[in-house]
């Protein structure tokens, strides 16, 4: 690995002592440039990421993703900017390709790539779950981002893919699951309340009817056997929750 490497990781946690360990060590096959960025966690994370060898930075979780990803961006000091969770796993042609495209003279833009869930143990290959594609690799003065749940990056400069994967391991057991799926359904709704939104308990109904439609049979969720039938239907009660939380913070107004 080169010790000049111009690329920084910034890895967000909030009690991650299972995984923090591995995905540090992931990254440094990039770079030995690694930044945690731990939302107060309660566990052995911090202690877990220093000695693996990261920079840890505290701030404090105010139910905003794309506060915490910003938070980094002052204290990388590097060219480029590299976003990881702690539950991804980058493959070798991924770590190969970034490291071309980070290097001296390369060409500004914004990078993406793919992403493969493993759920409980099981690939999944459709439905909420199915690959993706995020945009993760930036120059590091040209990338901010927006959103509390569902974060996205704001760049001016083009698009670009790059080749490999990463693997991502998104939920272990049922109640990790249920936990995330509080958290973001509240997010969510908080930031709909924020903005003005106004729904009914009958479209609420309707926008987790379609939902599940779309999920189970366009994306084709169905096909990952009962796994599969399992997520279809969480994605329902996922869509709805998110809206009936918020008719409850509209009727609390």
């Amino acid at each position: 690995m080169d010790e000049m490497s111009n690329v920084t990781v910034v890895i967000l946690t909030k009690n991650e002592e299972a995984m923090i360990t591995e995905v540090i060590a992931n990254a440094k096959q990039c770079t030995p440039h690694v930044i945690v960025v731990d939302s107060e966690s309660t566990d052995a994370t911090v202690t877990l990421a220093r000695k693996a060898g990261a920079n840890v930075l505290v701030k404090a979780w105010e139910d905003d993703f794309a506060l915490q990803r910003n938070y980094a961006l002052p204290f990388v000091h590097t060219t480029w900017v590299l976003y990881l969770d702690a539950d991804e796993r980058m493959n070798d042609e991924l770590i190969s390709d970034i490291k071309r495209v980070t290097a001296d003279g390369a060409r500004y833009a914004s990078y993406e790539f793919r992403r493969k869930a493993i759920a409980f143990g099981q690939r999944v290959n459709h439905g909420s779950m199915r690959p993706d594609t995020v945009q993760r690799l930036f120059p590091t003065s040209q990338v901010q981002w927006v959103n509390k749940v569902h974060e996205r990056p704001v760049t001016e400069l083009p698009i670009k893919r790059l080749k490999g994967y990463v693997d991502h391991y998104t939920y272990t057991n049922w109640n990790q699951y249920w936990k995330k799926f509080n958290q973001y359904t509240s997010i969510w709704a908080e930031s709909a309340h924020a903005r003005g939104k106004k729904v009914h308990v009958a479209n609420a109904h309707i926008h987790a009817v379609f939902a599940w439609i779309k999920i189970a049979i366009f994306d084709r969720g169905l096909l990952d056997g009962w796994l599969g039938v399992t997520l279809s239907a969480n994605h329902y009660l996922y869509t709805l929750m998110k809206y009936m939380k918020l008719i409850e913070l509209n009727t609390k107004k």
